[in-house]
């Protein structure tokens, strides 16, 4: 090593990029494991770009940045995961037979004949730094290289005793029966859960593929591969999740729901398990349900403080329906939640119906909708009004029934919360009368629909100053010359996000408050593009602009907005 580091010293001296004083400079202040390099590169003397840069005068190869390309997806699928973290290199493009691969040290020969074996190509070398090295192996293999997590560590024990293990699962799928064999098994499912919840994963994704067993963290809406077990544990693995849930492990041809209890150090989390057949195997995905994500005030929610005091108000309405509309996993139901907190107080009787109940509010009274008994959401509505409530909460308004009870319900002095499936707020409107409702009732009943998407936040520890091109500031529909204030943020990437640059998610709201102008145009059963027209002259801000705002003040990026909300 120390060999390798003169040679390279000189080439930097000889490159101009520091002085033999800097060097001897550095030598004699040289402590631990540290060498001359790593002592100048933490003096900040001398720039790891630098050092690239004379590795690869030293080898006649040409450097690469990493971090300024998007590597394809075959490119990727071409190379292993485990021969990239063995020998600390990416691909970067992939012909009949050669492979270019991007590593560190172009002079280590032992690892580019390691590589050439391995792969059974010709390899051609380019140079990256260790650091952009170690975002492409995170970005693109769900990783870093040096990661060495309790999941490898448990799925390199199993896999020595594969086959005895993989006979043992499918035994217990056919019979039901539980052996002793498989505690390997129960730890790693465990630990697989564990590793996610402290990755603050909101799901977790395994899927059978035709050669592979997957396995995927959703970490701020956004999946990341992490390292997965070996196809053969596949049945072993689902088998245990299974049974942990409570589905019949025998039943492979149907969809089956369930739930799991884990303890993860002094906590208890609740995780809603869906188990879908499909071409390769049982696909199962696991919602983490996190209770402290329910103690979130509406300030914590993403609002802005017009937004929110518009938003105080319809909530503390005696009657009425206020409905929250958006896609699966927009957060509509933390939304829901935080507003039940927010006016939850002695003097209030408040009943939610759910399907199902996935969180347990101290409070307030929950009924779980069960259809196999014939409770459904209707039954279950029709009798808590006999309870007498003040506040009713639905889970979701699917059908005539459902929202002829919460209709009729809000006409007699209820407030009812609920959701929609609809793109916007105004949509919400047409999906009402389209169910069947008529629209003087949408309109004497309903006080506000509000449509929301999640954006990421940005990493308080590596956020700093960014500026945008004026093509991407309009395409959220910022005009550059008349925003002189703005803050534009963005997040560098550092340990604490993963090296994404966002850590946490909150919401960008579309709020659709309806008087009595737009009562008129509902009663006149107007198109949905007409009245979201209106909406706008009457002061609805959409989500792209209410995003926009969020872009201005520094809180989110424009990929953000662009991702999550559509071209108006």
């Amino acid at each position: 090593m120390a060999v390798k580091d003169d040679y390279l010293i000189d080439t930097l001296v000889d490159m101009g990029l520091i002085t033999q004083e800097q060097v001897d400079e550095a030598r004699s202040e040289m402590s631990g494991d540290n060498g001359v390099l790593d002592t100048m590169v933490a003096k900040g003397e001398l720039m790891d770009e630098s050092v690239t840069m004379a590795k690869a005068a030293q080898a006649g190869a040409e450097v690469i940045e990493l971090d300024a390309i998007q590597l394809a997806d075959d490119v990727i699928s071409a190379v292993p995961r485990n021969v990239v973290k063995r020998f600390n290199a990416v691909p970067v493009y992939v012909s009949d037979d050669t492979v270019t691969m991007a590593i560190g040290d172009p002079t280590d020969l032992e690892a580019i004949d390691g590589l050439q074996v391995a792969l059974g190509k010709q390899i051609e070398v380019r140079v990256a730094s260790d650091k952009e090295i170690q975002n492409a192996i995170s970005r693109y293999y769900g990783g870093k290289a040096n990661r060495d997590d309790s999941v490898s560590k448990m799925i390199q024990d199993i896999t020595e005793g594969e086959v005895e293990i993989a006979s043992m699962g499918a035994m217990e799928a056919d019979t039901g029966t539980t052996v002793a064999a498989d505690a390997p098994i129960i730890k790693l499912t465990n630990q697989i859960i564990i590793d996610a919840y402290r990755s603050r994963a909101s799901d977790i994704h395994l899927e059978p593929m035709q050669h592979t067993f997957r396995v995927r963290y959703r970490i701020d809406g956004v999946c990341h591969v992490v390292k997965s077990p070996p196809k053969s544990l596949q049945a072993s693995i689902i088998a245990r999740l299974k049974i942990e849930s409570n589905m019949s492990i025998s039943e492979k041809r149907i969809p089956q729901d369930g739930r799991i209890q884990c303890d993860v150090g002094d906590k208890v989390i609740d995780l809603r398990v869906s188990s879908v057949p499909t071409t390769h195997g049982e696909s199962i995905v696991m919602r983490i349900l996190d209770k402290d994500g329910l103690k979130l005030g509406l300030p914590q929610l993403g609002f802005f403080t017009d937004d929110q005091q518009t938003f105080e108000r319809l909530i503390g309405l005696p009657d009425g329906i206020l409905l929250v509309t958006g896609p699966t996993g927009s957060g509509k139901t933390t939304t829901l939640y935080s507003c039940l907190n927010f006016i939850n107080r002695p003097d209030r009787k408040i009943i939610t119906v759910e399907d199902p109940v996935e969180y347990v509010l101290a409070g307030i009274n929950q009924v779980q909708v069960s259809e196999t008994v014939g409770l459904t959401f209707a039954h279950a509505l029709r009798s808590m009004l006999r309870q007498s409530p003040n506040v009713v909460m639905l889970g979701e308004i699917r059908d005539l029934e459902t929202a002829t009870i919460a209709i009729n319900a809000s006409l007699t002095g209820h407030l009812v919360f609920s959701t929609l499936h609809t793109n916007d707020a105004p949509s919400a409107v047409t999906r009402l009368i389209d169910i069947g409702i008529k629209p003087f009732l949408v309109a004497s009943s309903t006080r506000a629909m509000m449509a929301q998407r999640l954006v990421r936040k940005l990493c308080p520890k590596c956020v700093g100053p960014h500026s945008y091109s004026e093509s991407q500031l309009r395409s959220i529909g910022i005009d550059p010359a008349a925003v002189e204030d703005a803050n534009y943020q963005k997040g560098k990437g550092c340990a604490n996000c993963n090296d994404t640059g966002h850590r946490g998610r909150f919401g960008i709201f579309e709020v659709f408050v309806v008087e009595d102008d737009a009562r008129k145009l509902i009663y006149e059963k107007v198109p949905a593009s007409v009245l979201r027209q209106r909406a706008r002259e009457m002061g609805m801000r959409t989500l792209r602009e209410d995003g926009a705002r969020k872009v201005i003040a520094g809180l989110t990026t424009v990929e953000e907005v662009v991702r999550a909300t559509a071209v108006e």
